[in-house]
């Protein structure tokens, strides 16, 4: 069963005063490239792909011999084990280093300081984690003259591998070496902080991607991520309720990620899931782990949202 009417009105109207106060994560999955109603089939250099469109794509490119050709991990596992990360990561550079948009959820997002500062007076400055590679949220954010910090996990850098990166605005990136005791200005400008990696158009060099089952365990075990992001991020985390914008829980890393940023909760706060047509497997999933699922599209909802909050039309 999706939300009535009367549970959705409410949501919208929770959702809305906890973004006033600066008390929601948003939490990025794929399925926010999928948001723009002009949308076709993926192709390379018109738009972004969805998890099991990249797999597809990395498939053809390694000569895939199973069925199984939208299963991203597995399909990537199989070409760095037959073909290498070099040849891996060039493929993925040139999709997420391409011309492309963002979407209405990252014009949402980018432009919600400032909407929000022209409505109370108040200047609210975000933490937004992703799980994407692409950076069509900073290329939004860059647009609408919000300036961010962006923290990334690198991957495969010899002086910062299996480490956080953090590049200030306007400064050089440096490798959080001490989470602990590492500061970011979460109380001064908005954050970025992408857990899987990051692509870097004008430097191939600095693109990370834990992608591949092997890149997946060497990540969450490598350390937990208690002792890889920096505290204060993590303290945020655990003080704002998560809005999931894009995700599906059938990937068994994407719950292990939620189990360790509940973990860090002291005070009850109710996290969101927004998602259209859900399978019952992931309705499960969802509330076992006490997140409330909203079978909206996600288009519509940040239209929604957007007419609640600042009387704009969808």
């Amino acid at each position: 069963m999706g939300s009535d009417s009367e549970t959705l009105n409410a949501h919208y109207g929770f959702v809305a005063e906890a973004l006033e106060r600066g008390r929601v994560v948003p939490l990025l999955g794929a399925g926010v490239n999928l948001t723009d109603p002009a949308r076709h089939a993926w192709r390379l250099g018109e738009n972004l792909p969805d998890g099991s469109e990249l797999a597809r794509y990395i498939a053809q490119m390694c000569t895939y011999p199973a069925t199984d050709q939208g299963d991203l991990l597995r399909v990537a596992q199989y070409a760095q084990a037959t073909r290498g990360d070099g040849p891996l990561y060039d493929r993925l550079h040139d999709v997420f280093a391409d011309s492309y948009g963002y979407t209405p959820v990252h014009e949402f997002l980018a432009r919600l300081p400032t909407s929000l500062q022209a409505k109370g007076g108040t200047r609210v400055h975000q933490l937004i984690v992703t799980t994407n590679y692409d950076d069509a949220l900073e290329q939004a954010l860059i647009a609408e003259k919000e300036p961010f910090d962006l923290v990334w996990y690198a991957t495969h850098s010899e002086s910062v591998e299996g480490k956080f990166v953090h590049k200030p605005h306007g400064g050089e990136p440096c490798p959080i070496e001490c989470p602990n005791e590492y500061h970011l200005p979460v109380d001064e400008r908005t954050v970025v902080l992408k857990i899987h990696g990051a692509v870097f158009r004008n430097s191939f060099d600095d693109d990370s991607y834990v992608i591949s089952e092997d890149d997946y365990i060497k990540f969450l075990t490598h350390a937990s991520l208690q002792e890889l992001i920096p505290a204060t991020l993590l303290a945020k985390l655990s003080k704002s309720h998560i809005l999931f914008m894009g995700y599906s829980l059938q990937d068994w890393n994407l719950r292990v990620i939620l189990h360790h940023m509940m973990s860090q909760r002291v005070l009850r706060r109710d996290s969101w899931a927004i998602k259209k047509d859900v399978h019952d497997v992931d309705r499960m999933l969802w509330e076992m782990r006490d997140v409330h699922l909203h079978e909206v599209a996600l288009d519509a909802y940040v239209a929604e949202l957007d007419k609640r909050m600042f009387g704009k039309q969808a």
